[in-house]
């Protein structure tokens, strides 16, 4: 349920105490599982296998909602069940606030048809078929004209990366175009929810890496409500603004990659955690350090050195008037300027390296091997909000 500072109209697709049950059990079941008895042992005793217990998440608007967990813990059949392929044991799941078990057929149709898009693992392309018509599908299915589903579906085609290849045949494909085939065909249904079911797990590294920017790219542009399934923590955390572990048909922790990081909900959690690569995950923010040599540009040379003196470092930051990053000035500089009669403005570093704070700590790194200064982190209006070492950036990532 929302809590008094959640708006209903906030999410998208909302589970309340959602199970799913198989076997004839169900009832004997539901009552261990009541009292903590894990999937297996309610298995042993009851023949009932437990997919689905006690979930509740709300998913938001916009948002790429990644399901994370081992095969069996219950992440293809709860996606399952945002578009009713398969029927939930008890609970409610409401799309936009309509309650999926009261739909009538047509209405359920519709959700399938124009809300909600799904793309598999597999691809499911027809192979009969070339690019410019497995994309169109859909729209031919709702009976738009021949001539407006293909240029529909050619912006589809562009956007994902495959323009020129329109009337190949999708067998002469490799495992990533045809993946953005499948990608494009379900975008071409303009649907507001697109599930994908691990849709990159059987691509190569590489090619994977550019599926997951090519995703990232698309939702941006398009602000579509994407739910992902994935048994990679590395894919969950880069891809994810929210994500979700499961664990034997229960949901063990949903948050944020950071928050889960800072605060795994338990040992399991951890584990699974441990595994990730952290530079992915954190972010500028949470390894810099407040600043403690600041000097102004208009102040004296004499000021900055006694700076550098009380704090024991070897350089000052210079900020203007409005406390906006202008500058650095090491030790050598100021010495020289003292000893020529120069100004903090005529001796600093004007071009200096900076990042905000959302920064991931993987696009700090390069730069910080090649930089003799600290990283600055600066806001919107290029004030000076921390800075990040060499060694704190190092040793965030043990």
């Amino acid at each position: 349920m929302c809590s008094n500072n959640e708006n209903e109209n906030d999410y998208i697709i909302r589970v309340e105490k959602v199970s799913k049950l198989y076997g004839a059990g169900k009832q004997e079941a539901s009552k261990l599982l009541a009292e903590g008895k894990t999937k297996d042992e309610v298995y042993k005793k009851t023949g009932v296998t437990a997919a689905l217990w006690d979930v509740n998440l709300n998913i938001q608007r916009g948002e790429i909602f990644v399901i994370i967990g081992l095969s069996g813990s219950g992440k293809s059949t709860l996606v399952r069940c945002f578009n009713k392929l398969n029927k939930i044991t008890s609970g409610k799941i409401y799309y936009d606030n309509k309650d999926l078990e009261k739909l009538t057929a047509a209405q359920l149709l519709e959700l399938r048809r124009d809300k909600i898009s799904m793309v598999f693992q597999s691809f499911g392309l027809m192979s009969h078929r070339d690019v410019i018509s497995n994309v169109a599908y859909g729209l031919e299915v709702k009976g738009v004209g021949r001539e407006e589903r293909e240029r529909q579906a050619q912006e589809f085609v562009s956007m994902v990366g495959l323009e020129g290849l329109e009337n190949k045949s999708c067998g002469q494909l490799s495992g990533g175009m045809r993946q953005r085939v499948g990608i494009a065909r379900a975008l071409a249904n303009s649907p507001e929810v697109l599930l994908m079911d691990e849709p990159f797990s059987a691509l190569d590294p590489l090619v994977r890496r550019d599926m997951q920017f090519e995703l990232l790219s698309i939702q941006r542009k398009l602000e579509k409500t994407v739910i992902f399934i994935t048994h990679d923590i590395d894919e969950a955390f880069k891809l994810g603004d929210t994500v979700a572990i499961m664990r034997d048909g229960r949901l063990v922790q949903v948050g944020t990659p950071e928050e889960m990081s800072t605060n795994p909900a338990n040992d399991y959690v951890r584990r699974f955690i441990d595994s990730a690569d952290k530079s992915k995950v954190f972010t500028a923010k949470n390894v810099m350090i407040i600043p403690t040599t600041i000097v102004k540009r208009t102040d004296t040379i004499d000021y900055a050195l006694n700076e550098m003196k009380k704090s024991g470092l070897s350089s000052v930051y210079v900020l203007n008037d409005k406390l906006h990053l202008v500058g650095i000035a090491t030790l050598a500089q100021a010495v020289r300027a003292k000893r020529e009669k120069l100004t903090l403005d005529q001796v600093m570093e004007h071009n200096i390296i900076t990042t905000s704070a959302d920064t991931l700590l993987a696009d700090i790194m390069p730069i910080a091997a090649d930089t003799p200064y600290p990283i600055a982190v600066v806001d919107e209006k290029q004030r000076l909000v921390g800075i990040i070492t060499k060694a704190a950036l190092l040793t965030s990532l043990i």
